[in-house]
């Protein structure tokens, strides 16, 4: 079949048709964050645009890269120098297009790394629960919050850390919300839920689990961040004949 090729702005159409960024308020640019070359025939993506990304992206002759985590945040030093000026020299000299969505990437109803994640572990969200809606809520089935996370350690093939209460109890209700959502607790518990699962933990957590009975498990930002940008990128690059090749790099926080 012969390959196809596509717009920049066309393809950067189709992203934002699918993923609807205007309906987020974010932590930084949604979109194209580098321009590239104008035609594109070959889409790399992965979850963070890393230098080790971006070099696989060069080796596998990548016109685009799209990912959940880019280059740009609110509140960062706008400086280009280091490990920035690294980055964004190798994008300009191959000339590749930098696409990506952080928190409408997350909410995707389908393809969305809450709803990617959910898919893997038999999770089906019934309700929402957070800002911005982005947490979700599903009915489970384990007999303990030790079982859930036996069950998140093989799909995710890593160890997950776990808080929870003396006397562990059924999981019945289970939320979740992938990436740092540590802060979604509170609302996880009013919602609730029996467990909480996201990627980090921090230290007010771990006296919420054992004061309310809540398990809490973090299970790896990135372990839990990993299936959102190939769903994307491989369904859009399937609807416009495009190549596309989902590269992950290793990373265990």
């Amino acid at each position: 079949m012969p390959r196809m090729s596509i717009d920049r702005q066309e393809l950067l159409a189709h992203f934002d048709a699918l993923l609807q960024p205007a309906r987020f308020k974010d932590y930084g640019p949604n979109g194209l964050q580098v321009e590239g070359k104008a035609r594109i025939e070959r889409v790399v993506s992965g979850v963070t645009a890393s230098r080790a990304l971006i070099d696989a992206a060069i080796a596998a002759r990548a016109d685009a890269l799209f990912v959940h985590h880019g280059l740009f945040w609110r509140g960062q030093d706008g400086r280009i120098v280091g490990w920035m000026k690294e980055r964004l020299q190798r994008l300009l000299a191959h000339d590749i297009n930098l696409f990506a969505y952080h928190l409408p990437l997350d909410a995707h109803p389908e393809l969305g790394n809450n709803a990617q994640l959910g898919l893997r572990l038999g999770w089906r969200t019934e309700a929402h629960f957070g800002d911005q809606d982005l947490g979700c809520v599903g009915v489970a089935a384990y007999a303990d919050a030790a079982a859930l996370s036996s069950h998140l350690q093989q799909v995710l093939a890593r160890q997950v850390l776990l808080v929870a209460p003396s006397g562990l109890r059924p999981v019945r209700r289970i939320a979740w919300c992938t990436g740092g959502a540590q802060g979604f607790f509170e609302a996880a518990i009013a919602a609730g839920a029996d467990a909480f699962v996201t990627g980090e933990i921090s230290e007010p957590q771990v006296h919420l689990a054992r004061e309310t009975g809540v398990a809490f498990i973090a299970a790896g930002h990135h372990a839990t961040e990993r299936y959102g940008a190939p769903a994307v990128a491989s369904h859009v690059a399937e609807r416009l004949g495009l190549a596309h090749e989902f590269i992950d790099i290793a990373n265990p926080a």
